[in-house]
C-alpha cells in the first residue's frame, strides 16, 4: 500500500522541484472555514508536556499560542506549566477538548506510546492537526488507524522523528534512488539503547500515588495494575503495556531513512529473539529480521527482496569487509548499514551524515524537498495551508503510519518469538497466516535466579497455554480498558 503511495509522492515532488514551482501561498486563497492563513497564529493544545512534549513546545512557541495543557502528572508538568500561566490546565485530555475543541487549531502529542494512537485519533475526528511523538502508535492496527484517519479528515500531520527533516535522510534516498550503491539485499541496523531498565520481573508491591499523579488517566487504555515508581516517569519505556522498547522508541529514528530509501511497505516474513523475554517487561536486547518483497523498480535502481535486521541493548551487526579500523559503528545513538551490489552506504541515528565504505563521494541530483525551518515549523507551515495545496510534512502519517507497521512489527516478532518459526504476515489483512487455530503459547511471568548452598536455582513461573492466534491478535489490535475505545476504521 504504501510504496505506491510515496512513489507517487515522490515523483509529483521531484517532479514540481525540477520545473521551479512553487505551492501558491494560502493568502492568496483567502480565510475560509477550517483553515487559517499563514500570518495567523495556530491555537496548539500540548498533551504530555513533562518530557519531550516541552521540547516540542520550544520549538513553535515563539510564533504560535500555546492555548491548553494537559498531563497526568502535574508535579513533572509543573515547570511547563509554570511557563505557559495564561493556558488552560487539564488532567483529562478528553475534558479539554470538550471544553476547548472550537478554540484549538492544533494538537501536540507527547503522552506514554500506548495513548498515542486515542488523542490523536480523537483530534482527527473533530478536524484538528497532530503532531505526535514517535512511535506513533502502539499496535499495528491503530497505526493502520491514524493513516487513514488522517487521509479521510484532510489535515496536517508529523511523527516526531525529526531526522526525517533531516539532510542525512535527503541525501540516503538520493544517493540509493541514483543508483549509486546499486541494488540493496540486506541492511543492518542498531541502537545503543536502552538506556531506561528492561529485563525485569513485574513489581510485586505498590508505590505511594503522589497527589499530583492521576494513575487511572496515565493507564488509561491498558490493564489496570497497581502504580510502582518504576513505571513513571519516564521509565515506562521499558513495559508493554506502556511502551515498546529500545526498538519502538528508536527504531523511528533508525529505520526512516530505510523505509524511506528503499521504498519498503508491508513486510512478508518476520523472526525475532532476544535475552530473557517477559510478560511484563521488554528484554534487555533484541534481534529482529524483517524481509520485505520485491517493489516496483525506479528509474535508476532496481527493488529486490531485502532483509531488515535490527539490534539493540548493546547487540551490533558485523563490521562489512573494509570497514575502517578503530572507528565506532555508534553515531549519535546508532546506524544503519545498505549492502548494495556496487557499494555500501553507512549512516548513523537520524540518517546523520551518511557516507560510502568506498570512500567515493556521491554527486545525485536534489530530488527530495529541504526543510528550511524545525521539523515542528514545518508542522506548522503545513497546518497553515488548505489542503488543496498543501506540501505535506517530511513525516505526514501517510507516510509515518505504514512506517510504525514496520516499527511495532518488531516489536511482535520480539513477543512471538515462543512460537518458534519463522511468522508470514499478510500486511493488507493485518494478520498472521502460519500461526494456526490449535497452536499453543507460553509466556514467562517471573524468573528468579538463587543460590543455594553454592548451586543455581532457577524458578521461572510461566503463564497457561494461550491460543496463539488470540494472543498474536490481541498484540496486533488491543482490547482497550472499559471507557476508552478509538473511532471506527473508515472505509
Amino acid at each position: 500500500m504504501s510504496s505506491k503511495i510515496s512513489r507517487r509522492k515522490f515523483l509529483k515532488t521531484g517532479a514540481v522541484a525540477a520545473a521551479g514551482l512553487t505551492v501558491v501561498p494560502s493568502t492568496v486563497l483567502g480565510k475560509r472555514a477550517g483553515h487559517v492563513a499563514p500570518s495567523d497564529k495556530l491555537n496548539i493544545a500540548a498533551i504530555g508536556v513533562g518530557g519531550m512534549g516541552h521540547a516540542n513546545i520550544r520549538q513553535v512557541e515563539k510564533t504560535e499560542n500555546i492555548v491548553a495543557l494537559c498531563d497526568v502528572d502535574w508535579k513533572y508538568a509543573k515547570g511547563v506549566f509554570d511557563r505557559f500561566p495564561k493556558a488552560e490546565k487539564y488532567w483529562d485530555y478528553r475534558k479539554m477538548y470538550d471544553e476547548m475543541g472550537k478554540s484549538i487549531d492544533a494538537i501536540i502529542c507527547a503522552t506514554s506510546d500506548h495513548t498515542h494512537a486515542l488523542i490523536c485519533a480523537d483530534a482527527m475526528t473533530m478536524g484538528k492537526h497532530v503532531y505526535c511523538q514517535k512511535p506513533l502508535t502502539h499496535s499495528v492496527y491503530e497505526s493502520r488507524l491514524l493513516t487513514k484517519l488522517a487521509a479521510k479528515h484532510k489535515v496536517a500531520t508529523s511523527m516526531g522523528n525529526q531526522g526525517s527533516s533531516g539532510e542525512g535522510v535527503n541525501q540516503v534516498c538520493e544517493w540509493i534512488w541514483n543508483g549509486e550503491i546499486g541494488e540493496v539485499t540486506r541492511v543492518d541496523t542498531f541502537t545503543d539503547r536502552p538506556i531506561w531498565p528492561q529485563g525485569l520481573n513485574a513489581p510485586e508491591k505498590a508505590s505511594k500515588i503522589l497527589k499530583t499523579l492521576d494513575w487511572d488517566l496515565f493507564t488509561g487504555p491498558a490493564k489496570m495494575r497497581p502504580f510502582n515508581e518504576i513505571y513513571h516517569p519516564w521509565n515506562w519505556r521499558g513495559w508493554w503495556d506502556y511502551g515498546t522498547g529500545a526498538l519502538g522508541d528508536m527504531a523511528c529514528h533508525i529505520l526512516h531513512p530505510v523505509f524511506k530509501g528503499l521504498n519498503l511497505g508491508y513486510p512478508s516474513k518476520v523472526q525475532g529473539s532476544s535475552t530473557l523475554l517477559l510478560q511484563d517487561c521488554a528484554p534487555s536486547a533484541q534481534h529482529v529480521r524483517l524481509t520485505f518483497p520485491s517493489r516496483d523498480n525506479m528509474p535508476k535502481v532496481a527493488m529486490p527482496e531485502v532483509e531488515v535486521h535490527w539490534y539493540d541493548g548493546g547487540l551490533k551487526p558485523d563490521f562489512p569487509e573494509g570497514w575502517p579500523e578503530g572507528k565506532d559503528m555508534n553515531h549519535d545513538g546508532g546506524a544503519a548499514i545498505f549492502y548494495g551490489t556496487k557499494d555500501v552506504l553507512i549512516c548513523g541515528c537520524y540518517g546523520k551524515d551518511p557516507w560510502l565504505l568506498s570512500g567515493r563521494k556521491p554527486n545525485a541530483p536534489k530530488v527530495c524537498r529541504r526543510v528550511e525551518t524545525s521539523h515542528e515549523m514545518d508542522w506548522v507551515r503545513a497546518c497553515k495551508e488548505s489542503p488543496s495545496n498543501r506540501l505535506m510534512t517530511k513525516s505526514d502519517f501517510s507516510e509515518a503510519g505504514p512506517f510504525n507497521e514496520m516499527v511495532v512489527m518488531g516489536v511482535l516478532a520480539v513477543r512471538l518469538q515462543n512460537l518458534n518459526r519463522e511468522l508470514l504476515w499478510d500486511g493488507e489483512k493485518m494478520e498472521f497466516t502460519n500461526i494456526n487455530p490449535n497452536d499453543e503459547i507460553k509466556i514467562l511471568i517471573k524468573d528468579d535466579f538463587k543460590i543455594v548452598d553454592g548451586d543455581p536455582k532457577f524458578n521461572k513461573i510461566w503463564t497457561d497455554p494461550m491460543n496463539a492466534q488470540a494472543f498474536a491478535s490481541e498484540l496486533i489490535s488491543h482490547t482497550y480498558r472499559e471507557g476508552w475505545k478509538l473511532p471506527a476504521m473508515p472505509k
